[in-house]
């Protein structure tokens, strides 16, 4: 009797397991929530571009009300993902997705870009358009493949007849993620790597958390160009904690619109409720900087953070002569820098890129900016200066610094109410 049993049961095993022999792959690869790529023809042998696989898992989960596309283990190259509402990404322990190096698969089209819509510019390797309550997940990594096109970038900028002035949009090159218009929006675990332009772009995002992640160049390429960590364009209510940035430019930009009429765009509200916490700064131009291109940035604080290698200023507040801009409640607190290179703050005219477009030159306000807590060695203590005639600057207090200084002396002009209290340079009150 027993035996029968089992033979019965055998038998029932085989019976169910048919079906899903029969069913396709990519059934196989998709639990009602979950799309694994390879379950959609995507190769992990780092040069097979997987674009239109990995996108048919998107459209999978889309089609079915939503889910979760995995990545796992492997070295997956893709051109432009489009995620739809309702679908997440997670990239699995030893997941890698990877830039292709080949920008005709990131095929030019309008797309926000430093302060206006570009007409002609390349995606991200992930975007999403108002997808509220996304979701990217995981270990695994972002990797933009970037050093061939930074090298192709520096090429075409030395070649220039005037460098300095030469258009960080000259060269085609892709972002590793770009997230606009939506809510609810949680970046968890992942390594954002060697992006060929920006690392993470949010525009008009509200509800942010980018938590755990990383972002980082190789410590032997001397200047990625435009390899920002995260930038905030015209976002409201975010949170990055417990990150750390290792760049060659801005590791958190706070972004809106530029030009002398920026007060009437629409397209760009302003940045809003920035908390920035808990998190390690290896190297970088700046902690935080305001600008290049900003217009209203208010009630921002960076706490709780350390600098662990060298950055070019703590704090950096661009002032643009061609921009109104509107910077009021940024406040830096207990902030410990070891061996940087740079200067605690600069707040100071910033003049790479200027077209007024005929108008007159705008006015702007920096008022109740405070840093307070800050200790450790640096090169600098900084400068605090307006447009001269343009910017109105007050209420900016440092308190309880204790550092070790080459250069002592904060250069200041046109500050009304800086208040220095409880500050110790070298040694000294």
């Amino acid at each position: 009797m027993t035996h029968r049993f089992f033979r019965r049961r055998a038998m029932t095993l085989s019976m169910l397991a048919a079906p899903l022999l029969a069913r396709p792959l990519a059934a196989l690869a998709a639990a009602p929530d979950r799309a694994v790529i390879t379950g959609f023809g995507a190769v992990a042998d780092g040069a097979t571009v997987n674009t239109a696989a990995i996108q048919q898992a998107i459209e999978h989960l889309a089609a079915r009300g939503g889910g979760t596309v995995v990545v796992p283990a492997g070295v997956f190259v893709s051109g432009a993902l489009f995620l739809k509402p309702k679908v997440h990404l997670h990239l699995e322990q030893g997941a890698v997705l990877r830039c292709s190096t080949d920008l005709a698969h990131f095929p030019a089209r309008r797309t926000r870009i430093e302060g206006h819509f570009a007409p002609h510019f390349n995606p991200a390797l992930v975007n999403a358009d108002g997808c509220d309550g996304l979701r990217i997940s995981g270990s695994g990594t972002l990797d933009g493949a970037g050093r061939p096109i930074w090298d192709r970038f520096w090429q075409l900028r030395n070649a220039a007849p005037d460098p300095y002035n030469f258009k960080n949009i000259g060269i085609p090159r892709a972002r590793l993620a770009l997230i606009e218009r939506s809510r609810d929006i949680t970046i968890e675990g992942v390594t954002f790597k060697d992006s060929q332009f920006w690392n993470l772009h949010l525009y008009r995002c509200s509800g942010v958390t980018v938590r755990t992640a990383r972002f980082q160049v190789p410590d032997d390429y001397h200047q990625a160009p435009s390899s920002d960590g995260i930038d905030l364009d015209s976002c409201q209510h975010v949170l990055v904690e417990d990150c750390y940035f290792s760049v060659t430019d801005d590791c958190i930009a706070a972004k809106g619109s530029k030009g002398p009429f920026a007060m009437e765009d629409r397209d760009s509200p302003p940045v809003i409720d920035v908390r920035v916490r808990n998190c390690e700064f290896r190297r970088g131009h700046h902690m935080l900087a305001l600008g290049s291109e900003a217009t209203l940035v208010r009630d921002v604080l960076v706490e709780d953070c350390r600098v662990t290698g060298k950055l070019d200023s703590l704090a950096v507040f661009k002032l643009r002569p061609d921009t109104p801009q509107h910077y009021e409640n940024i406040h830096f607190r207990n902030i410990s820098v070891d061996d940087s290179g740079g200067q605690i703050v600069t707040i100071q005219p910033w003049t790479q890129y200027v077209d007024l477009k005929g108008a007159p030159p705008p006015k702007s306000i920096v008022r109740n900016i405070s840093l307070v807590g800050i200790r450790g060695r640096l090169k600098a203590f900084g400068t605090i200066k307006p447009n001269p005639g343009q910017t109105a600057i007050s209420d900016v207090l440092l308190k309880d610094f204790d550092v070790q200084l080459e250069q002592e002396q904060l250069e200041t002009a046109d500050v009304a109410n800086l208040r220095l209290e409880n500050v110790v340079v070298n040694g000294r009150r």
